[in-house]
């Protein structure tokens, strides 16, 4: 596994955005079984795989397909339109490894980590795990099968022909989308990106890389994951836990469909809050709450919006006026799928107004040391509340208590 990721995501709904979280990861590894062939056969493998590199980066058709049984015809068709979509990337590097061969006499099923770098973007490879079977002619080996390891996504440029815009601050990798519609997120990431630079102190690349598949089952194909998941979700970020230093770049998938719906309020807090997962992902770490991570992504995402407490936190005055006010801050239960949109979206405001609150009485530097000093820590335990007696001087219940009055306050 390249790492632990966690992903984040925007839900869209009545002309504004409210947040749904879940965890996913961009590059998923699968199990590899272990070799039971001859060092030459993996050996072998190893030397189609190296020719077939080679030929990506070279933007070699006839490289590419020179590896592909030649009396599979349905797959040299579907290999030669990957590697057109593939001459659309800005790769700086592109090679695999083999992690594990077996082989039933003339044939064998490798697995193998694929490994690619976008040129600007990724400082290390992106990894995603792929299982490939071959079959023997003569004394040669052939591709004769490639898809993606049990659990592991589709990558992009198997999805159709890719679309590439740059932007200022981004570069916007689409499929079966039109390009002024490219053109408009990228306008919208170009104007994110310096938001988030001017809220959050920390260091980060500045850069953000933006997938644009064609429809809601096709970014459920990116993710590895059921597409009803992603139902109404405007968009996620994938990338690693705590990445620091030499990572590949987190990708924000758009959901076309949801993200359709939007405003352009709407579209700007998505991109935003996702942007900002971008920007503090080498502090999110298993320490950081899900209150923590998305309601700061959500007060970055309003910040300059104007909008009110009443405004962007409607289910939450809702309970409040009801008489339902919570007891305790979000708990990362209450940013998953089962408890309902309406639990989902008080979980979101409700993280969103302590993250508010905080700016609003101790700053917004502080607010991002808060942020800086829980998710630097290795573990859960301890995280929050050893930073909330450093940072705002506060106990966990003496915060809680006033982040409850402060709610009751702004939304009554």
């Amino acid at each position: 596994m390249a790492g632990q990721g966690r992903g984040r995501g925007r839900r869209a709904g009545r002309g504004r955005a409210a947040g749904c979280a879940l965890a996913v990861l961009l590059s998923a590894s699968g199990c590899s079984a272990p070799s039971h062939a001859p060092d030459a056969t993996t050996g072998a493998v190893r030397r189609v795989l190296d020719r077939r590199a080679t030929a990506v980066l070279k933007h070699d058709a006839d490289g590419y397909l020179a590896v592909v049984d030649p009396g599979a015809s349905a797959l040299r068709t579907a290999q030669r339109a990957e590697l057109a979509n593939l001459t659309q990337l800005p790769l700086t590097s592109w090679t695999y490894k083999v992690t594990g061969v077996q082989r039933h006499g003339t044939t064998a099923t490798a697995a193998v980590d694929l490994r690619y770098r976008i040129q600007g973007y990724d400082t290390a490879p992106v990894t995603t795990a792929r299982t490939l079977t071959l079959g023997r002619r003569g004394a040669t080996w052939y591709v004769t099968g490639d898809r993606p390891a049990d659990g592991a996504a589709q990558p992009l440029w198997q999805q159709g022909p890719v679309t590439v815009v740059r932007g200022a601050h981004c570069l916007i990798l689409g499929v079966g989308q039109d390009l002024a519609k490219l053109r408009s997120i990228a306008a919208a990431e170009d104007a994110a990106v310096p938001s988030v630079s001017e809220a959050w102190p920390g260091t980060w690349a500045g850069r953000v890389v933006v997938l644009v598949p064609s429809s809601l089952d096709a970014m459920g194909a990116l993710l590895g994951s059921p597409a009803a998941s992603y139902r109404g979700i405007a968009a996620v970020t994938t990338g690693e836990a705590g990445g620091a230093g030499a990572a590949p770049a987190d990708r924000v998938i758009v959901n076309p469909e949801a993200y359709a719906v939007l405003g352009d309020l709407g579209r700007e807090v998505v991109l935003t809050h996702e942007t900002t997962h971008v920007a503090t992902r080498a502090h999110t770490s298993p320490a950081t709450p899900m209150w923590l991570s998305e309601g700061y992504a959500d007060w970055v995402g309003y910040r300059r919006t104007g909008r009110t407490a009443p405004q962007a936190a409607p289910e939450l005055q809702r309970a409040v006026r009801a008489g339902d006010l919570p007891a305790d801050l979000p708990t990362d239960a209450d940013f998953g799928f089962s408890g309902g949109a309406d639990r989902l979206a008080r979980a979101y405001e409700g993280g969103w107004l302590a993250c508010r609150m905080i700016a609003s009485r101790w700053g917004e530097e502080a607010l991002a040391r808060f942020y800086t000093q829980v998710g630097d820590q290795p573990r859960r335990e301890g995280a929050t509340e050893k930073a909330l007696s450093d940072q705002l001087g506060l106990s966990p219940r003496e915060f809680t208590t006033q982040w409850r009055a402060y709610v009751r306050a702004q939304l009554s």
